[in-house]
């Protein structure tokens, strides 16, 4: 064993036992994780940090939506999470499951009518907060924080139309 797995190996060792706490089957299976997750030789690492990474900035976004409606008891800016559900719709019906779509020059009926949808489902979650508190339904820390949450959204669909463009995956 080389002098650099050996150093993985260990560190991550020390992580095993600080999460699972001595249990040797199972720190196994988190050496060869943490092993894969630091090899720079793999090609695997990097799409599973995208991966962690993307999961990570979307649970947050949800997390943010939650607490936006349980901190001021109020659930109405859970509206807005509707729409997380609708920006990809577009994609999945008229793009075949890809965001390249969107970002092409191309044309056509139902190509033009999936970028039109996209953005007014976008529009529509930024325009649904803002409304929500001109009407008085929600205070205005929570339009702020359903804001914050759509944009770590955006930035996470951004960020896996990047990644999605890269030959790797």
């Amino acid at each position: 064993m080389s002098a650099m797995l050996h150093f993985y190996i260990s560190g991550c060792d020390r992580i095993t036992h600080f999460f699972i706490g001595h249990d040797v089957v199972s720190s196994a299976h988190v050496v060869c994780f943490c092993a894969m997750l630091v090899s720079p030789s793999d090609g695997s690492c990097c799409l599973l940090k995208v991966l962690a990474g993307l999961a990570f900035m979307f649970s947050s976004s949800i997390l943010l939506q939650i607490l936006a409606c349980a901190i001021y008891s109020n659930w109405w800016p859970m509206l807005s999470a509707l729409m997380y559900v609708v920006v990809p719709m577009p994609c999945l019906f008229f793009g075949g499951g890809s965001t390249h779509f969107l970002t092409s020059k191309d044309g056509g009926g139902w190509i033009d009518a999936a970028k039109f949808l996209t953005g007014a489902s976008s529009v529509g979650s930024i325009a649904i907060p803002i409304v929500l508190r001109h009407a008085n339904m929600i205070e205005t820390g929570a339009m702020f924080i359903v804001l914050t949450s759509f944009f770590i959204f955006v930035c996470t669909v951004l960020c896996f139309h990047r990644a999605s463009l890269d030959d790797d995956w």
